[in-house]
C-alpha cells in the first residue's frame, strides 16, 4: 500500500510504503462501531445517584384507612407511584459501565478506521510538523497552506512544545501523539494528517 505524502502546500510530494493489514483492510463497520462504543463506556463515570424507597425521609405511617375511605390502597408515602417517593431500580455511584474488548478487536477496529480513512481520501501523510515559534497564527497560516478545510486531527510521533502550544487555541484542531491516539478522535475529525514517523510507529504497534 503507497500513501501520499504531501509537502507544505498540500500537493503530492512522493510515496510511501506502508502495511496493508494496516491500511488496506476491509470496512467492518460492525467491529469499528464495538470499538467505538466501548471506549466511550470505559471513559464514563458511574457518579449518578438516586434515591431509593429507603432514602426517601418520609414517615413509615399508613397515609390513611386500608378500607373506607373510597381511595386506592396506600402503605407508605415513599413509595415509588407517588410523586416524590423512591426510586424502583435506582442507579448507584458503584454503577459500572466498563465492556471488555480482546487487543486484537481493538487493533483490527483502528486498522479498520484508518484504511476507510485512505479510501475516502481524508487521511494526509506528511514528512514533519514543526513551528519555530508557539503561534497559533502560524499555525493556523501552516493548515491553510495544505489546503485542509474543517477539524483537523494530527498525529505525530513526537509531539514537540511549540506544536502544542499553538494548537491549543484552535476548536476545530486536535494534537496527539500516536500512543495517545483514540477511535472516537479517528472517527469524529474530518480529516487526519499524519507524519512519516506516527506510520512508522503505527505500523509498529497495530500490524
Amino acid at each position: 500500500m503507497d500513501l501520499k505524502v504531501i509537502d507544505a502546500q498540500g500537493k503530492p510530494a512522493s510515496t510511501l510504503a506502508a502495511s496493508d493489514a494496516l491500511f488496506a483492510r476491509d470496512y467492518n463497520e460492525a467491529l469499528i462501531h464495538q470499538v467505538v462504543t466501548a471506549y466511550r463506556a470505559n471513559g464514563r463515570q458511574g457518579t449518578r445517584k438516586q434515591k431509593g424507597r429507603a432514602d426517601i425521609n418520609k414517615s413509615h405511617k399508613k397515609p390513611w384507612a386500608q378500607k373506607g375511605t373510597g381511595r386506592a390502597r396506600a402503605g407508605q408515602a415513599n413509595s415509588p407511584l407517588w410523586r416524590g417517593g423512591g426510586k424502583i431500580f435506582p442507579s448507584s455511584p458503584d454503577e459500572n459501565f466498563s465492556q471488555k474488548l480482546n487487543r486484537k478487536m481493538y487493533r483490527a477496529g483502528i486498522a479498520s478506521i484508518l484504511s476507510q480513512l485512505v479510501r475516502e481520501e481524508r487521511l494526509s501523510v506528511i514528512d514533519g510538523l514543526a513551528l519555530d515559534t508557539p503561534k497559533t497564527k502560524a499555525f493556523a497560516q501552516k493548515i491553510r497552506g495544505l489546503g485542509i478545510d474543517g477539524t483537523l486531527l494530527v498525529v505525530t510521533d513526537k509531539l514537540e512544545e511549540n506544536l502544542l502550544l499553538a494548537s491549543r487555541n484552535l476548536p476545530d484542531v486536535l494534537v496527539l501523539e500516536t500512543r495517545e491516539i483514540d477511535p472516537v478522535s479517528l472517527v469524529h475529525f474530518g480529516h487526519v494528517l499524519v507524519t512519516r514517523g506516527a506510520v512508522a510507529q503505527f505500523e509498529e504497534a497495530l500490524a
